[in-house]
């Protein structure tokens, strides 16, 4: 029986979609970003790139997908500013919200959802000279 050796870029793009939806948009966005045009071109869809969730219910609580600084760092300094236009809606947790939310402007953004901020966080960050609105803080219990 012969095998044969089929890379990832031997793959057709219409192939690359169906496996890249199974997947998170972070994995995908944070594994693929850079490796080569035509995976750019495909992983910058917005399929992958409109709805951003760095967070994740666990156990009645959510949790920050950056495990650690060098994820976030390459987020912040390489991916963010990559798609940052694209952007429609970001979900983000309070220990890593004030660096994604200087990473770049979202010309795009008409939905933040923040998880775990306290009321003074809140006024501090849409009081500052990146957002400028009207803001209302609801505590959920």
């Amino acid at each position: 029986m012969e095998y044969a050796c089929i890379r990832l870029n031997d793959l057709p793009d219409e192939i690359l979609m169906i496996i890249f939806k199974k997947l998170n948009n972070l994995d995908i966005l944070y594994s693929f970003q850079g490796v080569n045009q035509r995976l750019n071109k495909i992983i910058q869809d917005p399929i992958f790139t409109s709805h951003l969730t760095f967070v994740k219910w666990l156990s009645h609580n959510f949790i920050d997908l950056f495990c650690c600084n060098m994820i976030l760092d390459r987020f912040c300094l390489q991916i963010l500013p990559e798609i940052h236009h694209k952007i429609q809606w970001l979900d983000l947790e309070s220990s890593s919200m004030k660096y994604v939310l200087h990473a770049a402007d979202y010309p795009n953004l008409h939905t933040l959802g923040l998880y775990y901020i306290n009321e003074e966080s809140a006024r501090c960050l849409f009081t500052g000279k990146k957002f400028q609105l009207n803001y209302s803080y609801s505590q959920q219990k």
